[in-house]
């Protein structure tokens, strides 16, 4: 049994016996939840909408996927706002940026339709809940792993330096170094900011590894920031001396841990998104929330607001199970 088998049956398994009412349905025809996102091409999106078909599966109701090919936020409200409009059972959405969707979100909930966030949050909405990474505690987790393998040295960080989850993942990861692995120190002058591009990751790392040639370690806060690190360890000769934890994965990212020039690098919950949050879409819309005698007369959430879905670490030892099948 692959990753995505495992997953879908186990979290099969733990949605029945922990919502009440929830039971293998052969079809509602009549119910349609959608996911919106933005830059819906990319792969990111494909394991937390494969996570939502698979509950919408189980449950015996349609799930459609939209969203607008561009980073823009007047271009993904505008897709949530036609999808709204559609009056559909549900809405999962990934939000471009937390303000601009206060009103969409708060309209379409006002309309009667729930909403709940994945991956990218609007948390002054009145969305229902979100569902995603704790960036703080996954940075936690990447210094637990690399401080070891460390054991004294300096390590650089390359990063998104003003976006907002990578800001969190790296205070964890350097707050977790100071509190636990004190003999593994990092500073500002061994942080480069990556631009979420992996050649500019790979130019600024090859030059700072010229000014600080005994780091010892890399910790990569996105996929295209650990591709860029690994190219220019390698160029500098240094591959097998430095040990990189990178953060997402593709099957590049995959096969450049086999090789050992990626140390490993952290799985977001990308599945676990998609599944829950057509759970949770579902319970409210079928009135299975039974809290309270009246969750909305009496003023309060269905749901719990913040979910983490975690991450885990990926090595050349499990990663066979993180290959598409």
């Amino acid at each position: 049994m692959n990753r995505r088998d495992f997953l879908k049956a186990s979290a099969i398994a733990a949605a029945s016996a922990s919502i009440p009412g929830i039971k293998l349905a052969k079809a509602q025809s009549d119910q349609t939840y959608y996911m919106v996102t933005f830059v819906s091409g990319i792969d990111y999106w494909k394991d937390c909408f494969r996570g939502m078909q698979d509950a919408a599966e189980f449950l015996g109701v349609n799930v459609e996927y939209t969203g607008t090919p561009e980073n823009d936020i007047t271009a993904e409200v505008r897709v949530f706002e036609e999808v709204a409009g559609q009056n559909p059972a549900g809405i999962l959405a990934t939000i471009i940026n937390p303000d601009a969707f206060i009103e969409p979100v708060n309209n379409a909930i006002g309309a009667g339709i729930p909403v709940v966030c994945f991956d990218a949050d609007s948390p002054l909405s009145s969305r229902y809940s979100f569902v995603g990474t704790g960036n703080y505690y996954a940075g936690v987790v990447a210094a637990r792993y690399l401080g070891p393998l460390i054991g004294s040295g300096k390590v650089a960080i390359s990063s998104v330096t003003a976006q907002l989850n990578h800001v969190q993942r790296r205070q964890g990861f350097i707050d977790t170094l100071a509190a636990e692995f004190p003999d593994v120190t990092t500073s500002d002058d061994l942080i480069v900011d990556d631009q979420n591009n992996s050649t500019t990751a790979a130019e600024k790392m090859s030059a700072l590894l010229i000014a600080e040639p005994d780091v010892k370690g890399i910790f990569a806060t996105d996929a295209a920031g650990a591709v860029g690190v690994g190219q220019a360890v390698r160029e500098a000769g240094m591959s097998g001396d430095v040990s990189i934890v990178g953060f997402d994965y593709d099957e590049g990212t995959l096969d450049l841990i086999d090789s050992g020039e990626l140390t490993a690098t952290l799985a977001q919950g990308t599945w676990q998104m998609g599944f829950w949050g057509m759970m949770f879409l579902y319970a409210v819309a079928n009135g299975l929330i039974k809290s309270v005698s009246d969750w909305q007369a009496a003023g309060i959430s269905p749901l719990p607001p913040n979910v983490d879905t975690g991450v885990v670490v990926i090595t050349a030892d499990n990663s066979q199970y993180w290959r598409a099948s």
